[in-house]
């Protein structure tokens, strides 16, 4: 039974009500019943709101993906408080960015992190933090952080529970309403800033019950999750299979592919979710013949285009499962078009049509709908659409027009009514499923000492998607290898976002008005290629 509250944090609670006992969330070293589920939620809800966590408020949530994290971000949205989910590979620097624009009073964080935190807290006038014990950041071991390394109380989210439980329902959501921030999930903006895309428990509901009626999801459905919840593709594994009363299945062993196709059978996985490079990952790396996988009936592929080669691969080797090519984007809180599997061997390259409850637009500059086939903006509008950008009222009103959400991306639609991408508005690229703005990079080469100029550009990858190459000019006088600069963007950035080549130039080129001709510096990295 779907349950019919718009609010994620009453969906474990009505299904330990119906069938306490069916598998919610698991892991290798973690299983969670829907009973045992509501019941942390509950409990850990009840610790938050004695330390003063109430509606409206944003917690931050920087954990590994885990049972625990699930548990900590369904405890701060069932009282009606905001979850500000956050990658902890982007370290120091990026909790200080996440920090600045969120404001919270509070954070959940994993004992590893506690120094890191520490220091980007520093000025922030941060209230709270509750170091969560025994997950670092290679996952479950002990750590010399202890539980006051900010001040504050550990709390053992991922383990057993106290006997004086609170029960099934958690305190009260206060005055949260169905359009009030449930999450935060943070994406490169148009300036290249990281910004956070708001979404309230309406965008939620709506995007989940879509995802949920396209998919056909139903208590019996598990899926495997690889991605991490911080990204908007990996959340809506989880969101729609609560949603759905099924179950979701946390797996971090895809360094060793093969161990996860084979925990797809053990598992009695009935979906797979992955962007393109898992599935070149996949193809070129194990031979799935001979694998067992007697419940799958799904595969589905998003976060940018594939290889035609793979997807033909994907639907032949995982037959009889089908696969479904999605496309979509945070702003959007995770979906906008599917593929029907049923339609795709006629429909080659297309994002397929909007799912239930979305409107999908090609338009020109003006808003007006351009003709079958010609390129213009691709629009959307529905309960899915976010109402903004946290603190940034500008880029808010750059994407969100009359009611339409304009997704940076050029598209054509078939006479069919089948759409395909055509190209980005933007310049943000798109390396291995992840969003990744040239700006953030350009800025962080720019901290570099020896660097006066830098632009980063984009390449086609077939594996990742695209590359970053980055063009630096050097100051007067100063000595740096490309080597050097490579490594100093791996000490401040995550390694999707580390250029994958820097070339010193002596200048870059530019417009007479002095911006660069990135089209220019794209032809040229593409006729060098774009590895490191």
């Amino acid at each position: 039974m779907t349950p019919s509250s718009p609010f994620i944090g009453d969906w474990a609670a009505e299904h330990a009500l119906h069938a306490p006992d069916a598998p919610a969330v698991d892991s290798p070293s973690s299983r969670l019943t829907y009973r045992a589920l509501a019941a942390r939620v509950a409990e850990l809800a009840g610790h938050l709101a004695d330390r003063g966590v109430v509606a409206g408020d944003r917690v931050v949530v920087a954990l590994p993906t885990s049972t625990a994290s699930v548990v900590a971000a369904l405890a701060v949205n069932a009282l009606g408080a905001c979850a500000v989910e956050i990658d902890r590979g982007t370290g120091e620097r990026g909790y200080g960015v996440v920090l600045a624009q969120a404001r919270p009073r509070y954070a959940i964080v994993a004992a590893q992190d506690a120094r890191e935190w520490r220091g980007a807290q520093r000025d922030e006038g941060f209230v709270w933090a509750w170091v969560l014990r025994g997950h670092g950041r290679h996952g479950s071991h002990g750590c010399d952080d202890g539980p006051h390394a900010l001040g504050t109380t550990a709390l053992e989210v991922d383990g057993a529970l106290p006997p004086d439980a609170r029960g099934l329902r958690p305190p009260g959501r206060g005055g949260a309403t169905e359009g009030s921030p449930a999450l935060v999930l943070y994406t490169s903006g148009s300036t290249g800033t990281p910004r956070g895309v708001v979404q309230t428990f309406q965008n939620l509901a709506a995007n989940s019950r879509s995802i949920v009626e396209y998919l056909a999801l139903g208590p019996t459905d598990r899926v495997m999750a690889i991605l991490p919840f911080y990204y908007c593709y990996g959340r809506s594994l989880l969101q729609t299979h609560l949603l759905a009363g099924g179950s979701t299945f946390i797996d971090h062993r895809f360094m060793y592919p093969r161990i996860v196709l084979e925990a797809i059978g053990a598992e009695g996985c009935t979906g797979f979710a992955g962007v393109p490079l898992t599935f070149e990952i996949l193809r070129r790396e194990t031979d799935p013949a001979g694998l067992a996988l007697p419940r799958l009936r799904y595969l589905t592929q998003a976060g940018g285009p594939m290889r035609t080669e793979t997807i033909a691969w994907v639907r032949r080797t995982f037959a009889p499962a089908r696969l479904f090519v999605m496309y979509g984007q945070t702003e959007a809180t995770a979906r906008l078009a599917y593929l029907p599997p049923e339609r795709a061997a006629e429909k080659p390259g297309s994002i397929g049509i909007a799912i239930p409850g979305v409107e999908l637009r090609v338009v020109d500059e003006d808003a007006r709908e351009v003709a079958v086939g010609e390129v213009g903006h691709l629009v959307a509008r529905g309960g899915n659409v976010t109402p903004g950008y946290l603190g940034a009222p500008e880029e808010t009103a750059a994407i969100l027009h009359d009611g339409w959400l304009w997704t940076g991306d050029l598209a054509r639609r078939d006479a069919d009514g089948f759409l395909y991408i055509a190209g980005r508005a933007k310049e943000i690229l798109k390396i291995g499923g992840h969003r990744v703005s040239p700006v953030e990079m350009e800025e962080v080469l720019a901290l570099h000492p020896a660097v006066a100029q830098a632009v980063v550009v984009g390449v086609p990858d077939p594996v990742q998607g695209e590359l970053a190459v980055a063009f630096v000019v050097t100051r007067a006088g100063a000595a740096v290898e490309a080597l050097e600069l490579r490594r100093f963007c791996r000490d401040q950035l995550p390694a999707h976002k580390v250029p994958s080549r820097v070339e010193l130039v002596a200048a870059i080129p530019c417009t007479e008005a002095g911006k660069p001709l990135r089209a220019e510096l794209a032809a040229r990295a593409r006729a060098a290629g774009g590895q490191a």
